[in-house]
């Protein structure tokens, strides 16, 4: 299995307090690293190009967030998303993980890849940083898998507690790309209801109460989220890994443990092996308590991983 990575990540400085933080990155290298998980391989990863990024954001985006980034210091794009002067290439080298990734899977490099990068990408938006978002990563990648690779049916699956309203939005309109989503409802960003479907019942949202607890977040996913994976068979799956269920996160109130989190991975990882030859790029998402987020990361990398 593979695993991207950049020190890059430790240089999108978001300023004391912030939960988005380089700390997140050093935590699960440190649990990976401490496991010595057999056969993964890590990878820097290289930066994307404008090319890749301007499928899912469209000029002026681009050149807007660069022109965006002080020189030194700390500039807000909205009250939440705080950019210094290395979110730049920290942004451009977590969407190229994401790119890498598609592209070493699909060439048989691999079957299954994480990537361990920031900035979080599941919140931007086509023409909107937010969320601590600045580029959608996991959007990046599916439609570098369609446009370079050309696969068509592609699934994304968010379980990240937050609504990936980015993601969301760029694959409104498309009918070969199923997004799921399951997140805490009420909560940020605000979207993510079961009545939003994509333009050809294209979305699926599982919105569930604050509280939830493994066994109701199991049968949910079992009744809702399973069979509609299966009836979309994807020749690629991908997925939204954020963190930020477990039970110890500061930001929500979901009470998921990491055993919660290595269940719906081996859920999906049985799926991709049934319609899309195993394949399955993972993308870190939000997790913003330390210890929560290093052992679900690491039971969800073990599982990707078949230890």
């Amino acid at each position: 299995m593979l695993l991207y990575t950049h020190p890059a990540s430790f240089e999108h400085d978001t300023g004391p307090g912030h939960p988005e933080r380089p700390d997140r990155i050093r935590a699960i290298l440190a649990a990976l690293d401490a496991a010595s998980i057999p056969g993964l391989v890590r990878r820097e990863a290289p930066e994307a190009d404008l090319e890749a990024i301007r499928r899912a954001h469209p000029e002026p985006y681009p050149s807007r967030i660069r022109a965006a980034i002080p020189w030194s210091g700390h500039a807000h794009l909205d009250p939440d998303t705080v950019v210094s002067h290395g979110s730049w290439k920290a942004a451009l080298t977590a969407a190229g993980g994401a790119v890498a990734a598609v592209d070493a899977v699909l060439a048989g490099e691999d079957r299954r890849a994480f990537c361990c990068l920031r900035p979080p990408g599941h919140h931007a938006e086509p023409a909107r940083a937010m969320g601590f978002c600045l580029f959608d990563n996991v959007a990046i990648a599916a439609l570098r898998a369609r446009h370079a690779h050309g696969i068509e049916r592609i699934a994304i699956v968010d379980f990240d507690v937050h609504h990936g309203n980015g993601t969301q939005a760029i694959f409104w309109n498309d009918p070969n790309t199923l997004f799921v989503s399951t997140h805490q409802w009420p909560l940020y960003p605000g979207t993510g209801r079961e009545t939003e479907t994509g333009v050809a019942n294209n979305v699926l949202n599982l919105p569930l109460p604050p509280g939830t607890d493994g066994v109701a977040y199991r049968t949910a996913v079992e009744a809702k989220v399973l069979p509609r994976l299966e009836a979309f068979a994807p020749e690629l799956l991908l997925i939204s890994a954020g963190f930020d269920a477990h039970v110890r996160d500061p930001l929500a109130n979901f009470e998921l443990v990491e055993e919660d989190f290595a269940w719906i991975t081996a859920r999906l990882v049985a799926i991709a092996e049934r319609h899309g030859r195993g394949r399955i790029v993972s993308v870190l998402e939000g997790g913003y308590d330390l210890e929560g987020l290093s052992k679900s990361a690491l039971a969800h990398v073990r599982v990707l991983a078949g230890a």
